[in-house]
């Protein structure tokens, strides 16, 4: 699992992301995420990472 910054443009990221935000309701913005988390983790594919990222996730709640 990657630990330093590995993004190319962060900030454009982040921008993206609240835009694609913009206007839904809290259920609609739940949704959007879901379906980006199953995106990304399906690029990432590796199901070490995988579970690796949601350990490190977990504990930092």
């Amino acid at each position: 699992m990657k630990t330093e910054l590995n993004f190319q443009d962060a900030d454009t990221f982040y921008d993206q992301l609240l835009n694609a935000h913009e206007g839904l309701s809290a259920e609609q913005s739940e949704q959007l995420n879901l379906r980006l988390i199953l995106l990304l983790a399906n690029q990432v594919g590796d199901a070490a990472v995988l579970r690796d990222c949601i350990e490190s996730a977990s504990q930092n709640q």
